[in-house]
């Protein structure tokens, strides 16, 4: 081989993975190859039962006409999610043979894999501020294969609405990202975690006025969605969906393992942890998401002054809606009580991302994401798992503090008031 076409074939590699005009070529490239390997995955690796057969049991007895949340129930339990997840189930339990064609459900959900990340990719795209290169961290996860391919959870569909939701806000299509966002919560309550994020955009970027608009077009939707329970059972319906006071089974938390089970259970631990929750994201939007804009008190002034205005008068960038959205969901899976498995879906994608918005040197960065798949792998959890998980969030959550927790710097671009 000559001189020559090493020196192009590098430079060409080079370019693949630092030059943001070749950032779709290498993300096409890490796409197929993720798909393929994905294909292999489900062709060679035993698909595990955990809920599908009990989302089909659920679908089973909801087709039979039974409307009342607190009497639909399977072998792992009741139904405890919204409408919007009946729905889809309800489309998959007619694709799949009532459920019992598990391959072609398989193939449902490795498509549904390769489109997260596809997605995953344009938002990166869409925020900017990541190398190219940081691509090829996505499909390294075994445990994201394996909630979507493997063992076909929920929460996916939950995950890809989001993602969509996100790209849209990031686009500033506010009505669009908050009716998806609101189909997203039909689906999985965790999606709540996204909801302060979302108050700073629309307030920021819309104002009180079309803000409140929008939070009772979420509920809305939420109300349709749910029509069929509501009309019959809606005390049922909303005790079961949105059941705020549910405690997880300690058994299968991947996070708090170093803490023993009567702590964990206890409502004294829930509110240190949800006085925790509150106070980091009263702190980021008081001295971080506001930072630009002159400060918490300049928003809040010229947002009650003027209502029916934005009230930042910076241009909100992708960059930062994306960042601020990415780090109101870290902030509630940080300080979540118990998170399951299949739980890692809701911010696998993010945490590279999340990352490169850190200060930390490279290898730092990398070492905290290595600690965190590494503690999503290890079943069961134990106490080095748990705490490694624990401290790199935390890692993570500091780093934004200290870094670029509004998106990387730009020069700010004003309106003409």
């Amino acid at each position: 081989m000559s001189s020559s076409l090493v020196s192009s074939t590098f430079a060409l590699v080079k370019r693949l993975l630092v030059e943001p005009q070749y950032f779709w070529i290498l993300a096409v490239l890490v796409i197929l190859g993720d798909a393929i390997l994905t294909q292999l995955i489900v062709r060679f690796v035993p698909y595990t039962e955990i809920d599908w057969e009990t989302y089909m049991d659920h679908i089973g007895l909801y087709t039979k006409g039974e409307r009342n949340y607190s009497k639909i129930t399977g072998p792992t339990g009741l139904l405890v999610y919204p409408a919007g997840h009946v729905f889809i189930h309800k489309a998959l339990y007619d694709l799949t043979s009532s459920g019992e064609n598990i391959a072609r459900a398989q193939q449902i959900y490795a498509v549904l894999y390769v489109v997260s990340l596809f997605l995953a990719c344009s938002i990166y795209q869409k925020a900017g501020g990541v190398p190219n290169w940081v691509l090829l961290l996505l499909p390294l996860s075994k445990r994201l294969h394996s909630i979507f391919a493997l063992r076909m959870f929920g929460d996916c569909w939950a995950v890809v609405i989001t993602q969509l939701s996100i790209l849209a806000y990031g686009s500033g299509l506010d009505d669009l990202g908050t009716t998806l966002f609101s189909a997203a919560l039909s689906v999985k309550m965790s999606v709540f975690l996204y909801l302060p994020g979302i108050l700073v955009i629309l307030v920021k970027r819309r104002g009180i006025m079309t803000t409140v608009r929008l939070v009772l077009t979420m509920v809305a939707l939420q109300a349709l969605l749910a029509r069929r329970f509501l009309a019959e059972y809606p005390r049922e319906y909303l005790q079961g969906a949105f059941d705020l006071s549910r405690v997880f089974l300690y058994k299968w938390t991947v996070n708090w393992r170093f803490i023993d089970e009567h702590t964990f259970l206890s409502p004294a631990f829930a509110r240190a942890l949800l006085l925790g929750h509150v106070s980091v994201l009263v702190a980021f939007g008081w001295y971080r998401w506001t930072k630009k804009d002159g400060g918490v008190h300049f928003v809040l002034r010229h947002a009650l002054l003027k209502p029916s205005e934005p009230a930042s008068l910076v241009t909100l960038s992708s960059d930062e809606a994306i960042t601020i959205l990415f780090t109101s969901n870290l902030i509630g899976i940080l300080f979540a009580r118990s998170l399951h498995y299949q739980f890692y879906s809701w911010y696998a994608y993010q945490l590279p991302f999340v990352a490169w918005r850190t200060p930390y040197p490279m290898p730092v960065k990398l070492a905290v994401l290595a600690s965190i798949e590494y503690a999503w792998n290890v079943y069961p959890s134990t106490t080095l798992s748990s705490s490694c998980l624990l401290l790199s969030n935390a890692a993570l959550v500091a780093g934004l503090w200290f870094g670029d927790s509004q998106g990387r710097p730009l020069e700010p671009r004003t309106r003409n008031e």
